[in-house]
């Protein structure tokens, strides 16, 4: 029953971000600009010719731009892929409540806003696909969305799919945040990673009652919602994304890994730096957070801003997110350039905004590097990449530019405060607006 729900879901979506209104009919070509493809060298006074919504071609001057073509003189330019988030709590997620502490059945899909403003300020930071997670407030607090920054009347119309059919991956978390000790919280370090075991062995189970009914249709499980998602989780469709921070909190992820064969992002790995070549031996990549101030959590107190030139030291494929609200989501490209600052390579810390995140989310045969066929989203720049005097000027998702810095209502959202992005769910009934709560991250 589940496969004929999402294939019809899937057909609905398909009809959606393939419908020629979604992408311009005409050629646009971009002449001129100095282009990072990302997986590819650098072009001087590169050609980037887009239509339907796809990159078209890409090259040198010498590139052959259709006669038909929209042509932008992007002259002294800088044209690099559409940047991705890997963890972004942009359009006012939610995810499990204190109920309980774990929850694979809960779907953030069903609580984003589609017409949050916040979706333009990421568009103003260059982001044109984000993560979209609940809170780390639990042991599992339910199921991520991928989401391309399009015009949408509804969650569908921004969700992507991946290669492996599904729109998202699973939330976890261990350390201080889903430790409470009450309404059937963990207290403790052992405890939490006891819960999550006792959790997924229940998942096997289903597992393998779900394959005794493929032989035998007498033997289907009742449905259970909760161990659909998870048995997603074990077959290496859904991705786990697992915030973390202390060493031996990395090291517990790597060891459920391990026991139960799970695919796994860990996420922000404040102490990565000291368990570096763990992590490289267990092939597993890292979405890191870059802060340039000091503050948070005590868990996160040995954070090292080499984080990302040991890890890309070691073999360790990397990407850098926004956890926004904690880094603004117009700054992600100068979280990059705090890595360089600190020892990243140029072209990882390219390759950390860009086709390592879309790696990260099975998207990456579709964006985070300007290949012809690939989805046309781009970003133009104004100068270098890493350059505190350099401005987002243009955002594109799938050929149809959503972000211009030069119409003064656009560049409100890279440039205003709160009145211009309020803080989603955090209004009271006068629109007084409170402060954010840090479980919600």
């Amino acid at each position: 029953m589940k496969k004929f729900l999402f294939a019809g879901f899937l057909t609905k979506f398909l009809f959606l971000i393939n419908f020629p209104g979604n992408a311009q009919d005409r050629p646009v070509a971009f002449k001129g600009a100095l282009i990072y493809p990302v997986t590819g060298p650098a072009i001087e006074k590169g050609v980037l010719v887009v239509q339907h919504g796809r990159i078209l071609a890409i090259g040198d001057a010498s590139t052959t731009i259709p006669g038909d073509a929209t042509v932008i003189d992007a002259g002294g330019k800088v044209i690099i892929p559409g940047i991705v988030d890997t963890h972004s709590h942009i359009g006012g997620p939610e995810g499990g409540d204190g109920s309980n502490a774990l929850n694979p059945e809960v779907r953030v899909l069903d609580a984003i806003n589609p017409s949050s403003n916040e979706f333009k300020k990421a568009l103003s930071g260059g982001i044109t696909t984000a993560n979209v997670m609940p809170g780390s407030g639990h042991l599992m607090s339910g199921q991520t969305v991928y989401l391309k920054m399009r015009a949408a009347d509804d969650i569908e119309g921004m969700l992507e799919v991946n290669e492996k059919g599904v729109f998202g991956g699973m939330k976890m978390a261990n350390g201080t945040n889903s430790m409470r000790g009450t309404n059937g919280f963990p207290g403790t370090r052992s405890k939490s990673a006891a819960m999550d075991r006792e959790l997924f062995l229940k998942a096997v189970e289903y597992r393998k009652k779900l394959d005794s009914a493929r032989k035998d249709s007498t033997k289907v499980p009742e449905r259970d919602l909760r161990m659909e998602s998870l048995v997603e989780v074990l077959e290496g469709k859904r991705i786990v994304h697992f915030h973390t921070h202390k060493m031996n909190d990395i090291l517990t992820v790597l060891r459920l890994k391990k026991e139960f064969g799970f695919r796994v992002v860990l996420h922000h790995v404040s102490e990565a730096w000291k368990v570096t070549d763990a992590i490289a031996a267990a092939g597993v990549p890292c979405s890191i957070i870059n802060l340039d101030a000091p503050g948070g959590k005590l868990e996160a107190m040995n954070i090292s801003p080499k984080n990302g030139a040991l890890l890309e030291k070691a073999g360790v494929s990397v990407a850098i997110h926004t956890d926004d609200p904690v880094t603004d989501s117009r700054f992600l490209i100068r979280s990059a350039a705090l890595g360089i600052r600190e020892g990243m390579s140029r072209q990882k810390a390219l390759e950390a905004l860009t086709i390592a995140g879309a790696r990260m989310l099975d998207l990456g045969s579709k964006i985070g590097s300007l290949e012809k066929g690939k989805d046309a989203d781009l970003v133009i720049l104004s100068g270098d990449p890493f350059s505190v005097f350099t401005h987002v000027e243009q955002t594109w998702v799938e050929g149809v530019k959503r972000f211009d810095r030069a119409i003064p209502s656009d560049k409100a959202f890279a440039t205003g405060g709160y009145k211009v992005y309020p803080p989603e769910g955090n209004a009271d009934d006068d629109g007084n607006h409170n402060e954010w709560n840090d479980e919600a991250r």
